[in-house]
């Protein structure tokens, strides 16, 4: 016999055992029913909504690979929401080393979503793909305006980034190729550079450290180092 009534739910030992004689049936099983536990599930889900970060990680043909997925990786193991994005007309992409991957989107399916950050990856001619997607371009700059978070990596602070205007005076870094090309040379001998909302690093020997700093500026300095154990990083300042 199952009875509910308004303030409480209680199951008999009969419902739960039957009339076998050889268990011994417990009492009755009483549980308050608490309207107010559902409010604090809504204001959990409510929480974890507002704690969950979305980030755009675009790529298209000849990205450097490593880069790319080491930015997937580290950002999908901190919790973040990451979508790949192609800057093809495909979803599918020939990286500069020959791996192939396959994005989730195409960029121009991305453009009404609002992104907590926008992380380029670099590699030749990769670094010129990106440059060369207006679309991309666009979500960028209004990325650096709003002040959300944006990065890029290896060849592309400097072909994408500082061509088109995007680095906004803040110092920056990139692939020893590529930095001297850089107007702010203040800091191109660094790994990581963080100037405000903007982020750049050197190349694939960076790109843990660059991956762990996105990390860090998204959900925190323990976050980052909740990440950085597991994959058993050499040390590196976080």
């Amino acid at each position: 016999m199952l009875t509910l009534t308004a303030t409480h739910r209680t199951l008999t030992a009969a419902s739960l055992h039957g009339r076998c004689a050889a268990h011994k049936a417990p009492k009755a099983l009483v549980q308050p029913f608490r309207p107010h536990n559902r409010k604090l599930t809504v204001m959990a889900a409510s929480q974890t909504a507002q704690a969950e970060k979305r980030v755009l990680v675009p790529v298209g043909n000849g990205t450097e690979e490593m880069e790319a997925v080491i930015v997937i990786d580290v950002l999908r193991r901190a919790g973040a929401l990451v979508t790949v994005a192609s800057v093809e007309d495909s979803p599918s992409i020939v990286c500069s080393r020959g791996v192939k991957l396959v994005a989730d989107k195409l960029i121009d399916e991305c453009t009404n979503h609002c992104y907590d950050l926008i992380a380029c990856p670099g590699g030749m001619p990769g670094a010129e793909r990106l440059r060369d997607s207006a679309v991309l371009e666009s979500m960028v700059r209004a990325q650096k305006d709003s002040g959300r978070l944006y990065a890029a990596i290896c060849a592309t602070p400097y072909v994408f980034f500082e061509s088109k205007d995007l680095l906004g005076g803040k110092a920056a870094t990139a692939h020893p190729a590529f930095s001297d090309g850089l107007k702010d040379q203040s800091k191109v001998l660094d790994r990581v550079v963080v100037d405000g909302n903007l982020t750049t690093s050197r190349g694939p020997g960076t790109a843990f450290e660059f991956a762990l700093s996105l990390v860090k500026q998204l959900f925190g300095e323990e976050k980052a180092r909740q990440v950085a154990g597991p994959m058993v990083m050499y040390n590196c300042r976080i």
